[in-house]
């Protein structure tokens, strides 16, 4: 028996990062990119590394560039992590396993550590995995797994994260997320809605992977401001979810044409928070140079964000091609079973 699984790049199009601090975003997995995981029984249980678990290297100069980009850990501690997680999960709800092993390998063309997911999108499709492979996915409902993917990289591996990303790329499509506290405390997990993806407007992708860099780092750096500045940070975090309120209105009574304001509000408000780099920085502001909307896919080296017709898609590629960016017409994911 062999399957294979896959989950998809995402982008952040409203809200993010309020998602980690109880707010509320709205986000869409693609087809551009994706995680595959293949998973087969044998007699142990074997864990192929990935394109990510780099050991071998030109030079010294790349060894140095490669853990200044990626950290010294590739994707086989994420596969270890949720499997432990899922096992755990299984145990303490008294779902019986299936008495065989696996092995198990993970191939990602999602490009690295520009903030579309990358990392959970190897968790996600591996949790999926050993649900398919154990056949216990009607006994974990649906909208629990994002959270156990979620506690693997934060409890088991210490990575700063929300819960976006998780969710995203385990229901696909275009997902309006509440991750009210008090809901989110007692539930374990927030209020999921899907949002019909031809309700959205116009959308282009664009990234750069010269400007790579962990996302945990971001998250952490905005975990300490929270601790250090909370009347600051906690009112962003509600302009944030109000912003993603706002937006998710919107498209459901067919106001497209708030959705640029939105995205544009949503960074300006980022930066004020959080100043980005200046390289970053650049990238929004060429696509708005062109008259496109512009804010972070994730934690940056990409950029979501609106555009009005084939002209002003083709000036926009042609801008950020200028400053080294790939753009993109991300293809929605359908959403999940």
């Amino acid at each position: 028996m062999m399957l294979t699984v896959t989950s998809y790049a995402r982008a952040g199009l409203l809200g993010n990062p309020s998602d980690g601090y109880f707010g509320k975003t709205l986000a869409f997995a693609f087809r551009d990119f994706q995680v595959k995981v293949t998973i087969y029984q044998s007699p142990e249980v074997n864990f192929f590394p990935g394109d990510v678990d780099e050991n071998v290297f030109r030079s010294l100069d790349h060894l140095v560039d490669s853990v200044q980009h990626y950290g010294y850990y590739g994707g086989v501690r994420l596969v270890k992590a949720v499997t432990k997680v899922f096992v755990e999960h299984c145990r303490a709800q008294g779902i019986e396993l299936p008495a065989r092993n696996f092995t198990v390998r993970y191939q990602s063309n999602i490009p690295r550590l520009v903030g579309l997911g990358g990392s959970s999108a190897i968790c996600t499709a591996m949790f999926k995995a050993l649900m398919l492979f154990y056949g216990v996915g009607e006994r974990i409902p649906k909208e629990v797994v994002p959270t156990l993917c979620w506690q693997a990289e934060k409890a088991e591996l210490g990575i700063h994260c929300g819960m976006q990303d998780r969710v995203i790329q385990v229901y696909n499509g275009v997902v309006f997320m509440d991750f009210e506290r008090e809901y989110f405390e007692a539930n374990g997990f927030g209020r999921y809605q899907y949002v019909e993806a031809r309700l959205l407007p116009r959308v282009y992708l664009s990234y750069d992977p010269d400007r790579a860099e962990f996302s945990g780092i971001y998250h952490r750096k905005l975990a300490d401001a929270a601790v250090h500045d909370q009347e600051r940070i906690g009112a962003a975090m509600k302009e944030f979810a109000d912003i993603a309120q706002r937006g998710f209105e919107a498209l459901q009574t067919g106001r497209q044409q708030d959705l640029p304001e939105l995205i544009n509000a949503n960074f300006d408000l980022r930066n004020r928070v959080f100043k980005v780099s200046d390289a970053n920085a650049r990238m929004v502001a060429e696509a708005r140079a062109v008259g496109a909307s512009s804010k972070f896919a994730g934690s940056g080296g990409a950029i979501v964000g609106t555009y009005e017709d084939d002209a002003m898609y083709e000036a926009l590629q042609a801008r950020l091609a200028g400053i080294g960016c790939r753009t993109i017409r991300p293809l929605v994911a359908p959403p999940a079973p």
